[in-house]
Formats: structure tokens, sequence, C-alpha cells
């Protein structure tokens, strides 16, 4: 009986495992994030239909989900140490799946994602391979360095958007706004986390923020980025002449505030878990603007 159960139990937890490995639901929110860009900013709305129907987009983002499937992968392949420390439920690679299959996983995810943007487009192509090459450097170097790895991480969340205006040009201004408020919301975020986890950052030897700085220096530079986010978001809605956006982006300001209050209260990894997800929220809630937008 125990040898019948013994390989159910296997294969449950290597599914389990492979799902929890590339970051499922992260990667659902990357595919309607652009859906949803395609639709309410670059248009035209009325032919909704034809948008979701439309090969290209589908294969587009579906060569964006694969790489930044491979991206979490390949991150979590370096990190397992650090991960024991931080994140010890969380660990995948080396428990659930061996380090050669998530390798020739991560490898496998890069390809296919480079080959469906090439189906789309040539430009789309290079974006992708300049995207995979950033995110294993990012994982394999700069995530242990200071800023840089949160700088390329932010980067290229923007760039899921931006990607979408090299295929379908309309309304580019509009979705660079919204390139720049995922950009600036994911740098704010990375920072933070940075911060929850500095701990087993420290152990293996990591040099990020709050480690070269401190945790208190740290929250002034996040105060500073806060500050240049916020006034870039009402410059270039100002610019497009957008009082709609305008009074949108007011109104995104009780959370922000939040943030800031939440920010300066916090000097507990819970703590700054907890802005971490107050950060999603606020990237959600963005999302939501592009209804009225």
């Amino acid at each position: 009986m125990d040898v019948s159960v013994r390989p159910r139990v296997r294969i449950r937890d290597f599914v389990t495992g492979s799902v929890r490995l590339v970051r499922m639901s992260n990667l659902l929110i990357v595919a309607i994030t652009q859906y949803l860009t395609r639709i309410l900013l670059i248009g035209p709305r009325s032919e909704w239909k034809e948008i979701i129907s439309d090969p290209d987009l589908f294969v587009l983002s579906l060569s964006t989900v694969c790489i930044a499937a491979a991206g979490y992968i390949i991150n979590d392949y370096f990190d397992i140490k650090i991960d024991i420390v931080n994140k010890p439920e969380r660990v995948v690679v080396g428990r659930y799946l061996k380090r050669r299959w998530a390798m020739g996983a991560h490898q496998v995810l890069n390809v296919l994602g480079a080959a469906l943007g090439l189906i789309v487009s040539p430009w789309i192509f290079l974006v992708n391979v300049i995207s995979i090459t950033s995110l294993w450097f990012y994982s394999e170097r700069y995530k242990r360095a200071p800023f840089i790895g949160n700088l390329i991480v932010s980067l290229l969340t923007g760039a899921t958007l931006l990607i979408l205006t090299l295929h379908y040009p309309a309304n580019r201004k509009l979705v660079f706004i919204y390139a720049v408020f995922s950009f600036f919301i994911t740098l704010i975020r990375e920072i933070v986390k940075d911060m929850e986890d500095i701990r087993g950052d420290e152990a293996h030897g990591c040099r990020t923020l709050p480690i070269i700085w401190g945790i208190r220096r740290t929250k002034y530079f996040l105060y500073g980025i806060i500050f240049v986010f916020v006034t870039s978001l009402f410059a270039m809605a100002d610019k497009l002449n957008n009082n709609v956006l305008a009074v949108l982006f007011l109104l995104l300001l009780i959370p922000i505030g939040w943030l800031v209050y939440s920010l300066n209260q916090s000097d507990t990894r819970r703590d700054f878990k907890k802005i971490s997800s107050l950060c999603k929220l606020i990237m959600l809630l963005g999302l939501v603007t592009m209804l009225w937008a």
C-alpha cells in the first residue's frame, strides 16, 4: 500500500512545486495586464472581441509569460541558500525539482519565448533576447549588488507594457505613463523586499542597499523615489492634457500616502512584508484606473 501511494505523492509534489516555482499567479497577472493594456489603453475598446481573439497578441503575451517563468526559475536556482534562510517554505529547487530539471526548464522556456517573439516581429524578438540576458545576469550577479538588480527588474516590468507598442503603436504616450507607473511601484517594492530579506542576504554576502546603507538611510532613499514617482505621474498626465488621468492619480495618493506612513513606522520583517503587499495593491489599483484613462 505504501508503494502505491508514494508515486502519487511525488507527482503531486512535482506539480505543486513546478506551479510554485514559476509563480503561476504572477504569470497570469502579466498576461491579463497585457490584454487590458491592449484593450483599454491602445484600443479601440469597441473592438475588444477582435482584440481578444488576435493571434499576434496571444503569441506576444505567451512569449512574455515564457520568459518571465524562465526568469523565476533561474532566480530560484541561484538563490537556494538565501531562500532557505529568508523563505524556507518557498524553496522548490532541490526539494521538489532536481537542479538539472530546473535549468533544463529555464532553457526551454527561454528558447520558446524568443521564438514566439520572432513570429510576431523581429523587434519583439530583440527585446525578448535582451530580457532573457538581463534576467540571467540579474539572478547570477546583480541581484546581490546594490540597486542595479532592483533597477533591472523594474525596467523589465515596465517593458512588459512597452513591448506591446512595438506591434501596436497607437496611444504610445498613454501606455508609456502606465509603464512608468509599473516601473516605479516595482522599484519601491523590490527595495522593500531587500529590507525584508536583509538577514538571509547578509548571511550570504549580498550587498543590497539595506545592507550597505542600513534600514534608516534606505527609507530616506525610498522617500525620494516615491516623490519622483508621484511628480512624474502628474507631470505626464498634465503633458497629455488628460484631466481624468490626473484625478485618478490624485485618488492613488491615498494608498501611496499610507505606504509612506507605513514605511516610516516599520522596522521588522513582518512590517516590510505588509508594505510589499501594499505595493501589490497599489499596482492593482493602478491597473483598475485603465478603465477610465
